[in-house]
């Protein structure tokens, strides 16, 4: 259909008729074209500054309203993630961290916390070298693990609000790739450390940017969601005393 046919132009056509119905209306009743004249050159005057409210304004308010929802339904893809994989992945992680006392000490999360606790762990997170025993791991059942997982990775990729969080676009390409670098060897009993050494590093990819996501993940919900944000506490990975029950 061309252009002329679309609902767009057929209601601009039918808006500027109209208008001029009303102001030849107005000159043939009231016999006074000067006074329509000079009201329709005001309301002509006004015109750009009406333009500018509409497509300048409305239209910022709207974008960051559809920001904010986009943001929403982000947020809950990355707590559907930590709730099946994020939180297991660290608690086993920072199980063969052999500086994770150091690490736990910063992440004892709080209900008193706010933006600057919130902005300091960050920052300790940037200089804290995370690093996995990878000899010591149980490569096999980790591989085990991501691979139950695998479909539901692959579903969260498919969500297409994934693209207004490069960060966790970042943390899901690595766990993907440490799955596929595990599922490319026939076993783990003989590997050289060559090889294991590689492995490892995936590992400490993985695990780097777990944390960092986390952290950022905790933040919001303490200012939005208090009552899922009491949940994260008592069942915080890096809490050894932590407990789903309420006491």
């Amino acid at each position: 259909m061309g252009k002329l046919g679309t609902w767009e132009m057929k209601l601009a056509l039918f808006l500027v008729a109209a208008s001029a119905i009303i102001y030849s209306t107005k000159m043939l009743l009231l016999h006074n074209p000067e006074n329509t004249i000079n009201y329709l050159f005001n309301a002509i005057g006004f015109l750009p500054i009406s333009v500018l409210l509409v497509t300048v304004v409305l239209n910022h308010l709207l974008t960051l309203r559809s920001h904010q929802e986009k943001m929403q339904k982000l947020n809950m893809v990355i707590g559907t993630f930590f709730a099946e994989v994020g939180n297991h992945l660290l608690t086993v992680l920072s199980d063969y961290d052999e500086d994770s006392a150091v690490l736990r000490n910063k992440l004892i999360i709080g209900d008193e916390w706010g933006a600057d606790h919130f902005r300091s762990a960050s920052a300790s997170i940037q200089d804290y070298p995370f690093s996995v025993n990878w000899d010591e791991m149980d490569l096999a059942k980790l591989d085990a693990f991501l691979m139950q997982k695998r479909d539901f990775l692959i579903r969260l990729l498919e969500n297409p609000v994934l693209l207004e969080n490069q960060k966790f676009t970042e943390l899901l390409r690595a766990v993907f790739h440490l799955n596929e670098e595990l599922q490319c060897r026939p076993g783990f009993d003989c590997l050289p450390e060559s090889d294991c050494r590689h492995i490892g590093g995936d590992i400490d990819r993985v695990y780097k940017e777990l944390v960092s996501e986390w952290v950022r993940y905790m933040e919001y919900l303490k200012n939005s969601y208090p009552y899922m944000f009491s949940l994260a506490l008592r069942t915080n990975p890096f809490d050894e005393e932590a407990s789903a029950i309420v006491k």
